[in-house]
């Protein structure tokens, strides 16, 4: 036997890696989230519809060409779980192998709406040191290894520290986002590129619209991608 299979097939003895979704011992040819996990989760499908339901989210809010969100996210969901240590349970992994997997299912897409570059969501920098990596960046690296295209962390600059939107109402969403965003210098080369913005999960949309609209005052086309709306 091969020794370094041998010490491979002994730590997954040892220490099993887990699904993140469903906490069962994966398989040594499972990686990430499990077959099963991975067979359940709720493919939204959006990419077949110009007219779906994030778009429609977005109607009104921002000039944006197309939106698309990966999941359905619903209360002690799979989803839910994984978006959570996404965010806070320190597991980067999670983005990158949900954007690698989204990526592959839109890759027609992205091809025909000619996607230049793809531009994360910022976090601000005290909350990125908290949490040591930005959620959103993490699935853009993902969806660019599939895609082929280069993504951006810092494009956007967060320049004001907001507290969680999660108990806010949707007014009050919208401005708690009102003028927190602006366009670092070293980017400002964006008029007529088209920017996918990526961010972890649609809700009222606020944050998206905001970063969207400061994007189109660059002369940018903007499109949306999110892992998951609610």
């Amino acid at each position: 036997m091969n020794i370094t299979h041998f010490v491979r097939d002994l730590l997954h003895v040892l220490l099993p890696n887990l699904c993140l979704a469903c906490d069962t011992v994966l398989f040594a040819h499972e990686s990430i989230v499990c077959t099963e996990c991975l067979y359940h989760l709720p493919l939204t499908d959006f990419h077949h519809d110009v007219n779906n339901e994030t778009a429609r989210q977005l109607w009104g809010k921002l000039d944006f060409e197309v939106a698309m969100s990966m999941l359905y996210l619903s209360k002690n969901s799979r989803v839910e779980r994984l978006i959570h240590q996404l965010k806070y349970g320190n597991r980067p992994q999670i983005g990158r192998f949900l954007g690698e997997m989204y990526g592959r299912i839109i890759k027609d897409i992205a091809k025909d709406q000619g996607f230049d570059t793809l531009v994360a969501i910022p976090i601000h920098n005290r909350k990125r040191q908290e949490r040591g990596y930005n959620q959103a960046f993490q699935f853009g690296m993902g969806l660019s290894e599939s895609l082929g295209i280069p993504v951006h962390e810092n494009v956007l600059v967060r320049k004001v520290y907001n507290v969680s939107q999660t108990r806010k109402s949707r007014s009050e969403r919208y401005e708690n986002v009102e003028g927190v965003f602006s366009i670092n210098p070293q980017y400002s080369m964006l008029e007529d590129k088209h920017v996918a913005l990526v961010d972890d999960i649609l809700t009222t949309g606020a944050t998206l619209s905001e970063a969207g609209r400061i994007l189109k005052l660059s002369g940018a086309k903007v499109s949306v991608l999110t892992i998951a709306r609610a």
